[in-house]
């Protein structure tokens, strides 16, 4: 499946921001489920973006902005080739070992809450133990916008009921962990076929099974990757797989606005005499 993805954010700030520093996690790796064909950032403002990876081999830009500005944007394009494979994540180098991403952090910390939510979901082989718990979280937790904010860890999603993709993927990732299984968080996008226009970038997670290597878990529409999936950074929580993160001196109050548009390319259509020729043969 062959993917368009743009993907806008727009920082407008009330008075001049200076020194800003952004980090972005923006760019698509290359695997057996996906080939990026191209793929752009641009920046509106003069500054610096200097390419680089990070300790989980995410692909990486730090933007330096050369003088205050009082907003701001990023506007992400690109096209990406998905395969279908079940969800597995094939052909992916990994620089650190499954077990690291058995670590809690304050945002998917192991809480008694977690761990008897988890246990519920326990069985005899570790990928269906994985489905069941991503069904759980999907049954337990509705989504709803505006119901959290970026701070909220799993646990007080459990207790609240209500999130979103970042939520939902947060608790999977803590109650994986609790069950002794390795997981982290993906952000990335969705090419939803009936609402290709979404708010923000989503989120999911990846779990370690043995003998297949890691598996992807999307508890929010309750399915393993699939071909609509582009899978662009992970961590251990929301934080760390931000798709933008920075820092500035001054600038007042600050809003964001954010906009993706995911869509499957519509295939060439070809002409008369190249498909009689088919026909033909």
């Amino acid at each position: 499946m062959q993917l368009l993805i743009d993907h806008i954010t727009r920082y407008t700030y009330s008075e001049p921001a200076a020194g800003i520093v952004q980090l972005l996690k923006l760019t698509p790796r290359d695997s057996e489920c996906q080939q990026v064909v191209s793929w752009r950032i641009d920046v509106d403002a003069d500054g610096c973006l200097v390419p680089g990876t990070d300790c989980y081999g995410n692909l990486v830009h730090s933007f330096y902005a050369d003088r205050p500005v009082d907003s701001l944007t990023l506007h992400v394009t690109g096209t990406v080739i998905t395969a279908d494979h079940a969800g597995v994540v094939q052909a992916l180098d990994e620089p650190l070992p499954p077990r690291l991403f058995l670590r809690a952090t304050p945002l998917t910390a192991i809480t008694p809450p977690i761990k008897d939510f988890a246990e519920g979901f326990r069985r005899d082989e570790t990928l269906a133990t994985l489905h069941a718990l991503m069904l759980g979280v999907h049954e337990r937790i509705r989504f709803e916008t505006g119901a959290t904010e970026p701070q909220t860890d799993a646990d007080a999603v459990l207790c609240l009921g209500r999130g979103v993709c970042q939520d939902l993927s947060q608790l999977f990732v803590a109650g994986a962990r609790s069950l002794g299984i390795p997981a982290r968080y993906v952000s990335g996008h969705y090419a939803a076929p009936d609402h290709p226009e979404q708010e923000a970038a989503h989120a999911w997670a990846e779990a370690h099974v043995d003998g297949l290597g890691w598996v992807s878990f999307d508890p929010t529409h309750a399915v393993s990757g699939t071909p609509g999936h582009v899978r662009v950074a992970v961590g251990l929580d929301s934080r760390e797989a931000a798709p933008v993160r920075g820092s500035r001196r001054g600038g007042g109050a600050e809003s964001l606005a954010v906009g993706v548009l995911g869509r499957q390319a519509k295939p060439a259509r070809q002409n008369q005499s190249a498909m009689g020729q088919t026909q033909g043969q």
